[in-house]
Protein backbone atom coordinates (compact mmCIF):
# COMPACT_ATOMS: atom_id res chain seq x y z
CA UNK A 1 0.00 0.00 0.00
CA UNK A 2 1.25 3.53 -0.58
CA UNK A 3 0.22 6.17 1.34
CA UNK A 4 -0.41 9.43 0.60
CA UNK A 5 1.79 11.95 2.59
CA UNK A 6 3.79 15.35 2.09
CA UNK A 7 7.47 16.15 2.55
CA UNK A 8 10.07 14.42 3.88
CA UNK A 9 10.52 16.29 7.61
CA UNK A 10 13.48 13.83 9.11
CA UNK A 11 15.10 10.84 8.44
CA UNK A 12 16.60 8.84 11.55
CA UNK A 13 18.27 5.60 11.69
CA UNK A 14 14.98 3.47 11.73
CA UNK A 15 12.35 5.43 10.62
CA UNK A 16 11.64 8.72 8.09
CA UNK A 17 9.15 11.44 9.08
CA UNK A 18 6.97 12.82 6.72
CA UNK A 19 4.29 15.53 6.97
CA UNK A 20 0.71 14.85 6.95
CA UNK A 21 -2.98 17.00 6.06
CA UNK A 22 -3.22 17.30 9.80
CA UNK A 23 -0.17 20.29 10.74
CA UNK A 24 -0.27 18.66 13.75
CA UNK A 25 0.22 15.02 12.93
CA UNK A 26 3.35 13.24 10.71
CA UNK A 27 3.50 10.17 9.70
CA UNK A 28 6.09 7.87 11.05
CA UNK A 29 7.28 4.60 8.37
CA UNK A 30 9.49 2.19 10.33
CA UNK A 31 11.97 1.03 7.92
CA UNK A 32 13.52 -2.32 8.12
CA UNK A 33 17.16 -0.72 8.51
CA UNK A 34 19.09 -2.21 12.17
CA UNK A 35 22.02 -0.69 13.37
CA UNK A 36 23.83 -0.55 16.05
CA UNK A 37 27.31 1.32 17.50
CA UNK A 38 26.38 4.88 16.59
CA UNK A 39 25.50 3.34 13.07
CA UNK A 40 28.96 1.97 12.66
CA UNK A 41 26.83 -1.86 12.04
CA UNK A 42 24.09 -1.86 9.75
CA UNK A 43 21.59 -4.20 7.75
CA UNK A 44 18.97 -4.60 5.99
CA UNK A 45 15.94 -6.91 7.99
CA UNK A 46 13.06 -8.06 5.82
CA UNK A 47 9.90 -7.58 7.86
CA UNK A 48 11.89 -5.49 10.63
CA UNK A 49 10.13 -2.35 10.08
CA UNK A 50 6.28 -3.93 10.63
CA UNK A 51 7.60 -5.73 13.57
CA UNK A 52 8.39 -2.94 15.16
CA UNK A 53 5.29 -0.66 14.29
CA UNK A 54 3.22 -3.25 15.67
CA UNK A 55 4.67 -3.76 18.39
CA UNK A 56 4.76 -0.43 19.23
CA UNK A 57 1.45 0.65 18.15
CA UNK A 58 0.03 -1.83 21.06
CA UNK A 59 2.33 -0.76 23.83
CA UNK A 60 1.46 2.71 23.33
CA UNK A 61 -2.11 2.10 23.29
CA UNK A 62 -1.38 0.16 26.39
CA UNK A 63 0.33 2.96 28.07
CA UNK A 64 -2.51 4.93 26.98
CA UNK A 65 -5.50 2.83 28.38
CA UNK A 66 -3.63 3.03 31.83
CA UNK A 67 -3.68 6.82 31.38
CA UNK A 68 0.47 7.39 30.04
CA UNK A 69 0.11 9.80 27.22
CA UNK A 70 1.84 9.29 24.36
CA UNK A 71 2.53 10.77 20.63
CA UNK A 72 0.54 7.89 19.19
CA UNK A 73 -3.06 8.39 16.97
CA UNK A 74 -3.17 5.33 15.33
CA UNK A 75 -1.68 3.19 12.39
CA UNK A 76 -2.21 4.18 8.97
CA UNK A 77 -0.90 0.53 7.60
CA UNK A 78 1.66 -1.97 8.80
CA UNK A 79 4.66 -0.37 8.69
CA UNK A 80 3.30 3.16 8.98
CA UNK A 81 1.74 5.49 12.07
CA UNK A 82 0.27 8.58 12.95
CA UNK A 83 1.30 10.63 15.65
CA UNK A 84 0.95 13.81 17.22
CA UNK A 85 3.74 16.14 16.22
CA UNK A 86 6.16 16.71 18.66
CA UNK A 87 9.10 19.16 19.89
CA UNK A 88 11.84 16.13 20.91
CA UNK A 89 13.60 16.91 23.78
CA UNK A 90 17.20 16.25 23.38
CA UNK A 91 17.41 13.70 25.97
CA UNK A 92 17.17 10.05 26.09
CA UNK A 93 15.94 8.15 29.18
CA UNK A 94 17.02 5.33 30.13
CA UNK A 95 15.84 2.57 32.79
CA UNK A 96 17.09 -0.37 34.09
CA UNK A 97 15.71 -3.19 36.01
CA UNK A 98 18.64 -5.58 35.77
CA UNK A 99 22.18 -4.64 35.36
CA UNK A 100 24.03 -5.78 31.48
CA UNK A 101 25.45 -3.93 28.59
CA UNK A 102 27.28 0.09 29.39
CA UNK A 103 26.36 0.01 33.40
CA UNK A 104 28.00 -3.69 34.12
CA UNK A 105 31.15 -1.92 31.83
CA UNK A 106 31.49 0.76 33.31
CA UNK A 107 30.97 0.22 37.26
CA UNK A 108 31.57 -3.25 38.78
CA UNK A 109 28.16 -4.11 39.23
CA UNK A 110 27.43 -7.87 38.25
CA UNK A 111 26.05 -8.80 35.21
CA UNK A 112 22.38 -9.53 35.91
CA UNK A 113 22.00 -7.73 39.53
CA UNK A 114 18.42 -6.66 39.87
CA UNK A 115 18.02 -3.21 40.10
CA UNK A 116 14.98 -1.69 42.83
CA UNK A 117 14.41 1.04 42.25
CA UNK A 118 15.29 0.92 38.36
CA UNK A 119 18.32 2.81 37.48
CA UNK A 120 17.06 5.61 35.95
CA UNK A 121 20.02 7.85 33.33
CA UNK A 122 19.47 11.05 31.02
CA UNK A 123 21.68 10.75 27.69
CA UNK A 124 22.33 13.73 25.64
CA UNK A 125 20.71 12.99 22.57
CA UNK A 126 23.80 13.98 20.04
CA UNK A 127 25.55 11.43 17.71
CA UNK A 128 28.17 13.42 16.69
CA UNK A 129 29.08 13.30 20.27
CA UNK A 130 28.27 9.46 21.15
CA UNK A 131 25.16 10.39 23.31
CA UNK A 132 27.05 11.37 26.59
CA UNK A 133 25.64 10.26 29.84
CA UNK A 134 24.54 13.69 31.70
CA UNK A 135 25.21 14.38 35.49
CA UNK A 136 23.18 17.27 37.13
CA UNK A 137 26.13 19.84 36.38
CA UNK A 138 26.20 19.11 32.73
CA UNK A 139 22.47 19.38 32.64
CA UNK A 140 22.43 22.92 33.94
CA UNK A 141 25.46 24.10 32.02
CA UNK A 142 23.97 23.08 28.61
CA UNK A 143 20.24 24.06 30.25
CA UNK A 144 18.60 21.22 27.98
CA UNK A 145 15.80 20.96 30.62
CA UNK A 146 14.23 22.92 33.16
CA UNK A 147 14.60 21.43 36.74
CA UNK A 148 10.46 21.21 36.77
CA UNK A 149 10.85 19.87 33.27
CA UNK A 150 13.23 16.99 34.01
CA UNK A 151 11.12 16.07 37.45
CA UNK A 152 7.98 15.72 34.64
CA UNK A 153 10.01 13.42 32.44
CA UNK A 154 11.79 11.47 34.90
CA UNK A 155 8.42 10.79 36.55
CA UNK A 156 6.92 10.10 33.33
CA UNK A 157 9.46 7.32 32.37
CA UNK A 158 8.78 5.80 35.50
CA UNK A 159 5.03 5.51 35.22
CA UNK A 160 5.91 3.75 31.66
CA UNK A 161 8.59 1.34 33.61
CA UNK A 162 5.75 0.62 35.82
CA UNK A 163 3.27 -0.40 33.61
CA UNK A 164 6.05 -2.55 31.15
CA UNK A 165 7.31 -4.07 33.83
CA UNK A 166 4.48 -6.40 34.82
CA UNK A 167 3.10 -6.41 31.46
CA UNK A 168 5.77 -7.86 29.96
CA UNK A 169 6.42 -10.54 32.92
CA UNK A 170 3.06 -12.12 32.28
CA UNK A 171 4.04 -12.62 28.68
CA UNK A 172 7.07 -14.53 29.96
CA UNK A 173 9.36 -11.86 29.40
CA UNK A 174 12.18 -9.97 31.14
CA UNK A 175 11.97 -6.02 30.62
CA UNK A 176 15.80 -5.88 31.53
CA UNK A 177 15.90 -2.32 30.56
CA UNK A 178 14.50 0.60 27.80
CA UNK A 179 15.17 4.30 26.17
CA UNK A 180 12.10 6.47 25.81
CA UNK A 181 11.99 9.53 24.07
CA UNK A 182 10.03 12.30 25.30
CA UNK A 183 8.44 15.69 23.56
CA UNK A 184 6.16 18.51 23.46
CA UNK A 185 3.06 18.78 21.55
CA UNK A 186 1.53 22.35 20.31
CA UNK A 187 -0.10 22.28 23.77
CA UNK A 188 2.69 21.75 25.57
CA UNK A 189 2.23 18.57 26.85
CA UNK A 190 4.67 16.24 27.94
CA UNK A 191 4.48 12.79 25.87
CA UNK A 192 6.30 9.62 25.10
CA UNK A 193 7.34 9.61 21.57
CA UNK A 194 9.70 7.51 19.17
CA UNK A 195 8.68 3.88 19.56
CA UNK A 196 9.06 1.10 21.93
CA UNK A 197 10.44 -2.19 20.39
CA UNK A 198 13.04 -4.55 20.74
CA UNK A 199 14.83 -2.08 18.95
CA UNK A 200 14.24 0.27 22.21
CA UNK A 201 14.08 -2.11 25.27
CA UNK A 202 16.27 -5.20 26.06
CA UNK A 203 13.79 -8.04 26.27
CA UNK A 204 15.03 -11.57 28.01
CA UNK A 205 12.45 -14.71 27.43
CA UNK A 206 12.04 -16.11 31.18
CA UNK A 207 11.95 -19.63 29.80
CA UNK A 208 15.80 -19.50 28.83
CA UNK A 209 18.84 -19.75 31.05
CA UNK A 210 21.25 -19.70 28.41
CA UNK A 211 23.14 -16.60 28.30
CA UNK A 212 22.48 -15.93 24.31
CA UNK A 213 19.37 -17.79 23.72
CA UNK A 214 17.18 -16.00 25.94
CA UNK A 215 17.66 -12.58 24.08
CA UNK A 216 14.73 -11.28 22.50
CA UNK A 217 15.99 -7.53 21.21
CA UNK A 218 18.93 -5.83 18.87
CA UNK A 219 21.24 -7.46 21.46
CA UNK A 220 21.04 -10.58 18.88
CA UNK A 221 22.04 -7.84 15.98
CA UNK A 222 24.76 -6.24 18.04
CA UNK A 223 26.37 -9.58 18.92
CA UNK A 224 25.85 -11.75 15.75
CA UNK A 225 23.82 -14.20 17.15
CA UNK A 226 21.22 -13.72 14.83
CA UNK A 227 18.09 -14.70 14.55
CA UNK A 228 17.10 -11.48 14.75
CA UNK A 229 13.72 -10.73 13.02
CA UNK A 230 12.51 -14.35 14.59
CA UNK A 231 12.95 -12.75 18.00
CA UNK A 232 11.38 -9.63 16.80
CA UNK A 233 8.51 -11.48 15.34
CA UNK A 234 8.62 -13.80 19.03
CA UNK A 235 7.57 -10.53 20.61
CA UNK A 236 5.26 -8.98 18.59
CA UNK A 237 3.18 -12.73 18.81
CA UNK A 238 3.06 -12.37 22.75
CA UNK A 239 2.21 -8.84 23.04
CA UNK A 240 -0.47 -9.13 19.95
CA UNK A 241 -1.67 -11.83 21.94
CA UNK A 242 -1.95 -9.83 25.08
CA UNK A 243 -3.23 -6.59 23.50
CA UNK A 244 -6.21 -5.48 20.81
CA UNK A 245 -5.47 -4.72 17.48
CA UNK A 246 -4.27 -1.15 16.86
CA UNK A 247 -6.88 0.93 15.83
CA UNK A 248 -6.41 2.38 11.97
CA UNK A 249 -6.33 5.51 10.97
CA UNK A 250 -5.20 4.73 7.19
Amino acid sequence: MTLSHGELLYEGKAKRIYASADAQQVLVEFKNDATAFNAQKKAQLEHKGRLNCQISACLFELLERHGIPTHYVGVADATWMVVQRVEVIPIEVVLRNTATGSLCRETPIPQGTALDPALLDLYYKDDALGDPLLTDARIALLGVVSAELRQRLEALARQVNAVLQPFFKDLGLQLVDFKLELGLNQAGELLVADEISPDTCRLWDLSSTDANERILDKDRFRKDLGGVIEAYGEVCKRVQGACPEPRNCG
